[in-house]
C-alpha cells in the first residue's frame, strides 16, 4: 500500500521530480512561481484561486476553463485566424489529406531554406537548442522516427521500419524496440536525405488513399516498438502525421528566430 506523505512548510525549491506520480496531490499555499512543467499530465486538475500572471500554457486544452469560460474554441479560432493553412490539417477526405501533405512539403521547404542559410552563416547552430527544446536536426530526426512509427509501422506493416538517426519522444526512448543513437550527431544534409525518403514515403501512400481506406483501420502489427500492437483507424494516423509535421515545423520557426536573432546582435 502506497503510504501517503505530506509535506508542510518544507522548502522544496529547486527540487527536480522525474517520472514521479503526484496524481491525486494536494497543494494549497504553494509557491509554483517559475516552475517549468514538460510532459506534465494536468488532466482534471482543478486550481482555484491561482495568479497565472505572465505564465505560459502549451499543450492539449481541449476542455479547459478559465473563470467559467472555456478557452478551447477561443485558442483554435485565434490559432486559425494566425495560422491560415492550419484549417487544411484538418481535412475531410482523401483529396484534403493530399492537398495538406503538398502544403506542408511547400511550408517545410521554406523552413529548411531558412537553416540552411543559417548553418552556412553559422556552421553548427542547427545543432543548437534553445530553452532545452530539440535543435533543428533534433526536430528533423524526431519526424523521421515519427513518420516510421505511425506510416512504416502501423499503416505499412512493418513492425521495425525504424531508421538509426530517427529521435522518439521522451516517453519512449528508453524502449528497447526503438534503436536509436543519443550520441549521434548527423550533419543536416544527412538528415535531409533521409526526411526526404519519409516524405516522399508518405506522398506515395497519399497518392493511394482513397475515401474508404480513410474510413478504415489498420491491421495490428506484432512484435516491440511504438506504437504499440492494435488496430488504429486510418483518419487518425493520418492526422497525428500531419499534426507532427505542422508543430514541429512552428517550433523550430520560433527557435530559428532566436538563433538568427543572436547572430543580429
Amino acid at each position: 500500500m502506497t503510504q501517503t506523505r505530506s509535506f508542510r512548510k518544507a522548502d522544496l525549491a529547486g527540487a527536480a521530480f522525474e517520472e514521479t506520480d503526484l496524481s491525486g496531490a494536494a497543494f494549497r499555499l504553494v509557491d509554483l512561481s517559475d516552475v517549468r512543467m514538460h510532459n506534465t499530465d494536468l488532466s482534471r486538475a482543478r486550481l482555484t484561486g491561482v495568479v497565472l500572471q505572465g505564465a505560459v500554457l502549451d499543450g492539449d486544452i481541449r476542455g479547459l476553463v478559465v473563470n467559467g469560460v472555456e478557452v478551447g474554441p477561443v485558442v483554435e479560432a485565434e490559432l486559425d485566424r494566425r495560422h491560415p493553412d492550419r484549417a487544411l490539417m484538418r481535412p475531410a477526405d482523401a483529396e484534403g489529406y493530399r492537398t495538406a501533405w503538398a502544403r506542408l512539403g511547400e511550408l517545410w521547404d521554406g523552413t529548411v531554406a531558412r537553416a540552411s542559410a543559417l548553418e552556412e552563416r553559422a556552421p553548427g547552430l542547427v545543432h543548437e537548442r534553445v530553452d532545452g527544446e530539440w535543435s533543428f536536426v533534433e526536430t528533423l530526426r524526431h519526424l523521421v522516427m515519427a513518420t516510421d512509427a505511425w506510416v512504416g509501422r502501423v499503416l505499412l506493416g512493418d513492425p521495425a521500419p525504424y531508421h538509426p538517426l530517427g529521435i522518439p519522444f521522451e516517453e519512449e526512448q528508453s524502449n528497447p524496440g526503438l534503436p536509436w543513437d543519443p550520441q549521434a550527431r548527423p550533419t543536416l544534409e544527412e538528415v535531409l536525405a533521409v526526411r526526404q525518403g519519409r516524405r516522399d514515403g508518405v506522398a506515395d501512400v497519399l497518392r493511394d488513399l482513397d475515401d474508404e481506406r480513410l474510413a478504415g483501420r489498420t491491421t495490428p502489427v506484432d512484435g516491440p516498438g511504438w506504437p504499440p500492437a492494435r488496430a488504429y483507424p486510418v483518419r487518425e494516423v493520418l492526422g497525428v502525421v500531419l499534426n507532427e509535421e505542422w508543430e514541429h515545423r512552428l517550433f523550430a520557426e520560433r527557435d530559428l528566430d532566436v538563433l538568427e536573432g543572436r547572430l543580429r546582435g
